[in-house]
């Protein structure tokens, strides 16, 4: 109930805050488990994540739940949000100031949450924690990030556009099982690693 209120708490400050931009548009804050091992978060919400005010509910977000269901698991047993909580005019990218101004509070929703792994959709999704990483090296790949794992992965949108895409996101959502059944032997295996820097730790692909 502390996380759910907590969520709750900071999406009122959000929609409260008149200083952030896209405030034509609707809030789009997230939603699922407040309590999940597995955060997922996208972009940006597009025309309808605006009109129906959730995340990923679009033919992307069909296909997020295609994933989940061919690794039995269900959406309400996840947590999805995206970086920027508004809608960009045309379905634009964000703009770098657009995602800075927004990364606060994602970063404190991930606080809230606690999630064990952090799924990133998406180029823009991947900057806000590896802004050196390239989506086509590293999707798929596992890395640790402030003593969590994060796992970059293709954005659905852009499976929808392109089969070997889409094959490459398949084959990234059947880790995630695994993953979660490793995840203390992983920790562990992460926290024995003393001897590189902190940022070559957190570049370090572990599968």
């Amino acid at each position: 109930m502390a996380k759910s209120s907590n969520l709750e708490d900071l999406r009122q400050e959000l929609a409260d805050d008149r200083s952030l931009p896209l405030r034509g548009a609707n809030l789009v804050f997230g939603e699922g488990d407040p309590s999940a091992k597995v955060l997922f978060v996208g972009e940006a919400p597009g025309f309808h994540e605006d009109q129906q005010q959730r995340p990923f509910v679009g033919r992307s977000g069909k296909l997020l739940d295609k994933m989940l269901e061919d690794i039995g698991w269900k959406r309400e047993n996840v947590y999805i949000t995206n970086v920027v909580k508004r809608r960009p005019p045309e379905n634009r990218d964000p703009l770098p100031e657009e995602i800075a101004a927004y990364t606060p509070y994602l970063e404190r929703q991930i606080s809230i949450i606690d999630p064990k792994i952090i799924v990133t959709l998406g180029r823009f999704a991947m900057s806000h924690i590896s802004p050196q990483g390239k989506i086509s090296r590293d999707q798929g790949k596992v890395f640790w990030w402030k003593e969590r794992i994060f796992m970059p992965m293709y954005h659905p949108a852009a499976a929808l556009r392109s089969t070997s895409v889409l094959e490459d996101l398949k084959k990234s959502f059947q880790k995630l099982p695994k993953i979660i059944k490793k995840y203390d032997e992983l920790k562990k295996e992460h926290l024995n690693d003393v001897g590189a820097p902190e940022e070559e730790k957190n570049q370090e692909a572990l599968f």
